[in-house]
């Protein structure tokens, strides 16, 4: 297939800049693929589409505020540094601009409490870079770097408002993007969730750049994705499965739990507890394992997460419901409202 068949065309004023002022309020468009009928709901809704037995997956990770800015103590020199992937102890896999900047061995001092010396190129064309800290690395962190937004959100957050682009449920810091899908859930929704017999089971996954990239090939099939630190967990595998053998659905809470769970399955739709790096690339023709129904937000044209949904759902049922969603004036991408296809 070509890239440029999952084009759509999108408004600006449709992107959301900001989150829903309450998380549950975003709106809902719920997808059925039994009949391709779609209703517009509001997400505290979704309670009614889940049923006792179903389990709702979700990815704990927590963004970290991986945006950086270093200053070379000889000449002034500015660099900025976007961590991707701690790769052993404290080396980094970053992307750093301006690049021609980026000579090995430079050293650049972020804070008084954080420094960064510059090392080899990677196969991606990131840079390596080690950390020198005095103190606890997660609290420097948090005091020197910004949480990284993605270019269509112009606003930088404050630190006060950072918590809006992490989940109610993040855990394990290792993000440099949020799971934009569990953005709208609440602790009172989980609540009646489970007050109704849904069963939570939790997975990791450490949520890179490369699921944002754009393709650039002009055929999907020679895109190829970055790959992501994944972890689940016995007690998660055991429920998930035990869900599925009791003829409950398995509801993946947005792209990267779908991901993580396709990556650990196997021809039997069995769930396997692991932990490891995935790089999988769901497409159309792809035959989901794991996962029965997935919470989503709405994506950016010819992204391989548009890429996903239309695998579970058919490109030409996905175009449409975008295409009903532009037209009932939803907000898109990150900080925007909510798809479940069921």
């Amino acid at each position: 297939m070509r890239t440029r068949d999952f084009y759509y065309d999108l408004p600006r004023e449709l992107i959301a800049q900001t989150p829903a002022e309450v998380r549950s309020e975003s709106r809902l468009l719920v997808y059925d693929r039994r009949d391709g009928s779609i209703s517009h709901r509001r997400f505290a809704d979704i309670v009614e589409y889940i049923n006792a037995g179903d389990v709702l997956v979700r990815n704990t990770t927590r963004v970290i505020p991986a945006r950086l800015f270093g200053r070379r103590a000889d000449t002034g020199g500015k660099l900025e540094f976007l961590l991707l992937k701690r790769l052993h102890g404290d080396v980094w896999e970053s992307l750093v601009k301006p690049g021609r900047s980026a000579k090995k061995g430079l050293k650049f001092e972020i804070t008084p409490e954080l420094r960064a010396t510059i090392g080899d190129t990677t196969e991606s064309g990131g840079r390596l870079i080690e950390l020198e800290y005095d103190g606890v690395f997660e609290e420097v962190l948090e005091r020197a770097g910004e949480t990284p937004l993605p270019p269509y959100i112009t606003a930088r957050l404050d630190v006060g408002a950072r918590e809006r682009y992490q989940t109610v449920y993040a855990e394990q810091n290792g993000s440099v993007a949020a799971p934009t899908a569990g953005l709208h859930f609440t602790p009172e929704l989980f609540a009646a969730l489970e007050a109704k017999g849904v069963e939570i089971a939790d997975v990791l996954l450490h949520v890179g750049l490369g699921t944002f990239r754009p393709v650039t090939a002009e055929r999907i099939e020679e895109h190829r994705m970055h790959s992501e630190y994944y972890n689940v967990s016995e007690d998660a595998a055991r429920r998930i499965n035990a869900a599925r053998a009791a003829g409950g659905r398995i509801i993946a809470v947005g792209t990267t739990s779908c991901r993580t769970l396709e990556s650990v399955a196997d021809e039997h739709g069995a769930v396997h507890s692991g932990e490891g790096e995935t790089g999988i690339f769901i497409s159309p023709g792809y035959r989901f394992k794991a996962v029965d129904g997935l919470i989503t937000n709405f994506h950016l044209p010819e992204s391989t997460l548009l890429m996903l949904v239309s695998a579970l759902a058919g490109r030409e049922e996905m175009l449409r419901a975008y295409s009903v969603a532009v037209e009932e004036r939803y907000r898109f991408f990150s900080f925007g409202d909510a798809m479940l296809i069921v």
